[in-house]
C-alpha cells in the first residue's frame, strides 16, 4: 500500500511546487497592500500568515482546478502529463490535499481578525469558481483576476479591521495586470482550447489579444499610479512603477508574433512586474 511519502513527489508536482512563478504572482499585490496599509513593515505575524496562506491557498486551488480541467487537459500538450489528468492521482485524492491545503490556510487566517475571517470565505468562493467559468465565461481570466486579487483586501482587513475604497480600486487595477499576463498564458494553449472549446480571453479577443494585453499592462499601471499618487510614497515608488512598465514593453517584444516559446516566457516572468511595484512600495513609505 503506498504511503505518503511515496506519494509526496506527485503531490509536490499537483501543487506545481517547482513553479513558483504561480504564488510569486499573488503574493506581491498582497505584499503590497500589507504594506500600504500598514504604513510600512507590518509585523513578522501578518508577513508570515499572509505569505504562508497565499502559497497554501495557489496550491490548493491547483487541486480544485486540476480536477475540473482533467477531461480537457488531457487534449493539451502542455497538460497531459499533470498527474490528476494521467490517473497517477485520483480525483478523490486530489481534492483531499486541496481540503487540507486550504484547512491550514483557514488556520492563519484564524490568528487574524473577525472581518479577514469573513472575506476569507469570498475568496474561497470565486477561487473555486474559476475552474468552471471557463465554461461559460468569455473572459474567465476576468474572475481568476479577482480572485488573484483577494489578497488585497483581506490584507488591508488584517490590518485595520476594515477594506477601505482604495483597497477595492487597487483590487481592480490588479485584476487588469491578471487579464495581462493570463492572456498571454491563453495564448500558449489558443490552438488546443479552440479544439476542445474552452472560452479564454485569448480566443475571445482574437487579432486584438496582443494590443488588449498592452491596454491592460497600461491600466493596471495607470490604476496602482492614480491611486497611490496622493499618498506619501517617495520617489522610490515611481521608480518602480517606471521599472514595471519597461518590462511590460519588453513583454510586447516577446508576444508580438504570438509565439508559444515568447508568450510563455513573458507569463513566466510576470512576477518581476508584481516584485517592481512591491519594491517600490516597500521602500517608498
Amino acid at each position: 500500500m503506498p504511503t505518503l511519502l511515496s506519494r509526496l513527489p506527485l503531490y509536490l508536482d499537483l501543487i506545481r511546487w517547482n513553479r513558483p512563478a504561480g504564488w510569486l504572482l499573488l503574493l506581491w499585490p498582497t505584499l503590497s497592500a500589507l504594506w500600504l496599509a500598514a504604513g510600512g513593515f507590518p509585523g513578522w505575524h501578518l508577513l508570515l500568515v499572509f505569505t504562508l496562506g497565499t502559497v497554501l491557498m495557489r496550491s490548493a486551488g491547483c487541486c480544485i482546478n486540476d480536477v475540473a480541467d482533467r477531461e480537457f487537459d488531457r487534449h493539451v500538450q502542455r497538460t497531459a502529463e499533470r498527474p490528476v489528468t494521467s490517473g497517477q492521482v485520483s480525483v478523490r485524492e486530489a481534492l483531499l490535499v486541496g481540503a487540507a491545503l486550504a484547512l491550514l490556510a483557514f488556520a492563519l487566517v484564524l490568528t487574524t481578525n473577525a472581518a479577514t475571517i469573513a472575506w476569507s470565505f469570498a475568496a474561497l468562493a470565486v477561487a473555486v469558481a474559476y475552474p468552471y467559468a471557463k465554461r461559460v465565461v468569455a473572459m474567465p481570466q476576468a474572475v481568476l483576476g479577482v480572485a488573484f486579487s483577494f489578497g488585497i483586501p483581506m490584507a488591508f482587513a488584517a490590518v485595520t479591521g476594515a477594506v477601505p475604497a482604495v483597497a477595492w480600486l487597487l483590487l481592480l487595477g490588479n485584476l487588469f495586470w491578471v487579464l495581462a499576463y493570463d492572456t498571454e498564458y491563453a495564448m500558449v494553449d489558443r490552438d488546443d482550447d479552440l479544439r476542445i472549446g474552452i472560452k479564454t480571453s485569448a480566443i475571445t479577443l482574437g487579432r486584438w489579444d496582443v494590443a488588449a494585453i498592452m491596454g491592460f499592462y497600461a491600466t493596471y499601471l495607470a490604476i496602482w499610479g492614480a491611486v497611490l499618487s496622493a499618498s506619501t510614497l517617495n520617489t522610490y515608488w515611481k521608480l518602480g512603477l517606471a521599472v514595471a512598465g519597461v518590462q511590460a514593453l519588453w513583454h510586447f517584444g516577446l508576444i508580438r508574433d504570438r509565439n508559444r516559446a515568447g508568450c510563455f516566457k513573458a507569463f513566466r516572468l510576470n512576477h518581476w512586474v508584481g516584485f517592481a511595484v512591491f519594491a517600490g512600495i516597500a521602500l517608498g513609505v
